[in-house]
């Protein structure tokens, strides 16, 4: 009996406490993160005509859209950044973190048929929407760099350069922590108050005009409702990309390190809540 116990090679055991995280599990399963994420990637060109291209596509059409409704009715300036630069870095950074969040936030519900069958880190998945979509993101990017280089060397525009330009990869992780934290808080409310799944789509939508995509920070900073972007941990993530492709806005050292308390603390309650709520969800969903 004891050589029949000593063969396990994997031995499941409850979690002791609410902060018995387990993260290195998911280091263990690394193989399969990186199966969800080529899973992630293909099933969203299958049986698609243009594949990748949409992801040009859709932040091309985007800043039409704003170029004529922001700039060309509105009349709202651009501190100084061409308005195809200035929307092409708010549309890429802000995408990355809608499609994080929206995606994330209904792992529990739309998983729920994979969590029933096997064991493995319910992490992974959630961590396999942000790695996928970072892919994705790294197209857009290929597309910003595309228009700054247009910009300089066709139309002659003079970017500010700056060392904000090294924080570029720090933006987009504290873009994908913030995306993860909030979509996994999202995602275990679901399991219980499925009114979050109606809600999230448009609460998405309202949280996009509480950040700096359409318009500069500069610009709300002495309205009367300039207040609330100040709690908006996002609008110094947007405001820091632009500025570091650009180097034009309003960005302070400060704003970043809001954002990365902010950050922190919401990707530290989003793992914990979700460490609770996945060892009962199966009864709930």
């Amino acid at each position: 009996m004891n050589n029949t116990q000593n063969d396990w090679s994997e031995v499941i055991s409850p979690k002791s406490s609410l902060f018995d995280l387990r993260l290195n599990d998911v280091w263990r399963y690394r193989d399969l993160l990186l199966l969800f994420v080529k899973r992630d990637f293909v099933a969203t060109y299958k049986q698609t005509i243009l594949g990748p291209t949409w992801h040009f596509i859709q932040p091309i059409f985007t800043t039409a859209i704003f170029l004529f409704i922001f700039t060309g009715v509105a009349k709202i300036p651009t501190d100084g950044v061409p308005p195809v630069l200035f929307y092409m870095c708010g549309i890429g950074i802000w995408n990355y973190f809608s499609v994080c969040f929206t995606s994330t936030a209904n792992t529990f519900v739309a998983n729920a048929g994979i969590f029933g069958k096997v064991y493995f880190p319910r992490l992974v998945l959630p961590l396999s929407v942000v790695m996928s979509n970072l892919i994705k993101f790294g197209i857009q990017l290929s597309l910003i760099a595309v228009v700054f280089g247009y910009q300089v060397l066709v139309k002659g525009y003079e970017p500010k350069t700056n060392a904000a330009i090294l924080l570029l990869p720090v933006f987009v992780v504290l873009m994908a922590l913030l995306g993860l934290g909030m979509g996994i808080i999202v995602s275990s409310l679901t399991t219980k108050y499925r009114d979050f799944t109606h809600l999230i789509g448009f609460g998405v939508q309202l949280l996009m005009y509480l950040t700096p995509v359409a318009y500069p920070l500069s610009f709300v900073q002495n309205k009367s409702y300039g207040h609330l972007l100040a709690y908006n941990p996002i609008a110094p993530i947007v405001e820091g990309f632009r500025y570091a492709v650009t180097g034009a806005g309003s960005f302070t050292p400060g704003m970043l390190v809001y954002s990365i308390v902010s950050t922190v603390v919401i990707l530290f309650v989003g793992i914990v809540l979700f460490n609770k709520v996945e060892k009962s969800f199966m009864d709930t969903v």
